[in-house]
C-alpha cells in the first residue's frame, strides 16, 4: 500500500488522565492502524510504574535503565498487535540554545534517545523546532542548522543509522514555517535528515490565527496558494519522512486574555493547538482549516508515498472517561477514510496530477 495510517499515542489519550498505552494500542489495532508516533510521554509514564510499581505517580523523571526497559516492553505491546513504531518523539527546544551549557546536556540526553530507539526496532527521532523564549534561542539559521547536524552525524554512526525529521511549529520561536523548515533542512544537508510534513502546523501560521476575531490572517487563502504552490516546485518528496495530518477549530471568541484557552506564558496558537486540533473533516466540530488543499499538495503535488500519522492535541484527551481512547481512534481512522475519498487516494496512482490540478 502506497500510504500506511499511524497516530501519535497520547493522541489517543493521555497517560495523566489514566489512560493505559496498552489500551490505547488495542484501539490503534481495532480501528485498522498500521502504526504509532511514540510520544515521550507515554514512554516515561511506563519507565516510572516500572521503576516504582507501587507509587501512584511521581516527579522524578525515572533512570535510564527504566526507561530502555520500559522501550523494550513498548515494542513487546506494539508488536503483538502488528503495529510499528514509525518514530520517538519530541526531542523537544534543542536547536539553537543560546546557552550552549544547556545544548550539551540536550546532547548527553541523545545517547539514551539512540538506544531506546534501538529497543523500540524504529530508525527516526521527531526534532520539532523549538519554541522557547526569543531570549534563549539564536536567531541564526546556521547556527541552528549546525545544531542540527551534529545530531544527523551522531545518528549516521549508530548501528543501524538513526534518522532524524525536523519539524516546524506554527508557534516555534524562529522556525514557524514549512519553508524556513526546508531550508534547514537543505543547510544541514545529510541523507538521515529530512522534514514532516504537518498540516496542522502549516495551515496554523499561513491561514489561521485563533487570537483574530476572524479567527484568519488576511488574505488566508492568497497566502495558501502561494505557499503550497512554492511546497510543490521546491521541496524534494525523498527527504519528507512521513506526515501528519489534522484540523482545527475556529474558536467563536479570539484566544486573547480571558479566554478560557488563554495562557499568558504561551503564543495564542500554542494554547490554541494544545486544546483546539481536530481530526480532519470535521467541520461539524469546528474544523476550518484548508487540509484538503495543503494534502493534495502533499499527495498529489509532490506525490508523498508512506506514513501518515493523525497528531491530534485536543482537550478531550485529557477526559478520564474511559471511552476517550476508542472514540479518538475511530474518528481518526473515519477521517482518514474521508480524506482517501476526497482526494482519490485509493485510485490515482503516485504519479497522476489530476486531483491536485483540479483543486
Amino acid at each position: 500500500m502506497p500510504y500506511k495510517l499511524a497516530i501519535s499515542s497520547m493522541s489517543l489519550g493521555r497517560c495523566f488522565a489514566g489512560h493505559a498505552l496498552s489500551h490505547k494500542l488495542d484501539m490503534a489495532q481495532k480501528y485498522g492502524y498500521s502504526g504509532i508516533e511514540l510520544f515521550h510521554e507515554d514512554l516515561l509514564d511506563l519507565a516510572s510504574r516500572i521503576e516504582n510499581p507501587a507509587a501512584e505517580s511521581s516527579s522524578a523523571e525515572p533512570s535510564e535503565a527504566a526507561q530502555l526497559a520500559a522501550a523494550h516492553e513498548i515494542y513487546r505491546l506494539c508488536d503483538a498487535r502488528g503495529l510499528q513504531i514509525i518514530c520517538l518523539q519530541p526531542f523537544m527546544n534543542y536547536d539553537g540554545l543560546l546557552d550552549r551549557a544547556e545544548h550539551e546536556k540536550h546532547m548527553r540526553k541523545l545517547a539514551l534517545w539512540f538506544d531506546m530507539t534501538r529497543a523500540l526496532h524504529t530508525d527516526i527521532i521527531q526534532i520539532p523546532s523549538n519554541f522557547l523564549p526569543a531570549d534563549q534561542v539564536s536567531d541564526d539559521l546556521d547556527l541552528i542548522a549546525a545544531d542540527l547536524r551534529k545530531v544527523a552525524d551522531l545518528g549516521l554512526q549508530q548501528s543501524p543509522p538513526v534518522r532524524f525529521v525536523y519539524e516546524s511549529l506554527c508557534w516555534g520561536t524562529r522556525v514557524d514555517t514549512w519553508e524556513t523548515c526546508w531550508e534547514v533542512v537543505q543547510k544541514v544537508d545529510r541523507p538521515n535528515f529530512g522534514i514532516c510534513l504537518d498540516t496542522f502546523n502549516i495551515a496554523g501560521r499561513i491561514y489561521a490565527d485563533p487570537a483574530s476575531p476572524t479567527g484568519c490572517v488576511p488574505n488566508a487563502e492568497e497566502e495558501v496558494r502561494r505557499s503550497i504552490a512554492r511546497l510543490v516546485s521546491r521541496v524534494d518528496v525523498a527527504k519528507v519522512f512521513y506526515v501528519q495530518v489534522v484540523d482545527a477549530e475556529r474558536l467563536a471568541a479570539p484566544l486573547v486574555q480571558g479566554h478560557p484557552f488563554y495562557h499568558p506564558l504561551q503564543p495564542a496558537r500554542m494554547s490554541w493547538s494544545r486544546n483546539c486540533r481536530l481530526f480532519y473533516g470535521e467541520t461539524d466540530r469546528g474544523a476550518y482549516l484548508p487540509v484538503r488543499e495543503i494534502a493534495a499538495a502533499i499527495f498529489h503535488g509532490l506525490g508523498y508515498e508512506g506514513w501518515v500519522s493523525l497528531e491530534l492535541f485536543n482537550r478531550r484527551m485529557s477526559d478520564p472517561s474511559p471511552e476517550v481512547p476508542e472514540e479518538l481512534a475511530q474518528r481518526g481512522a473515519e477521517s482518514w477514510k474521508k480524506l482517501k475519498t476526497d482526494l482519490g487516494l485509493d485510485t490515482l496512482s503516485r504519479s497522476s496530477q489530476r486531483v491536485f490540478a483540479s483543486l
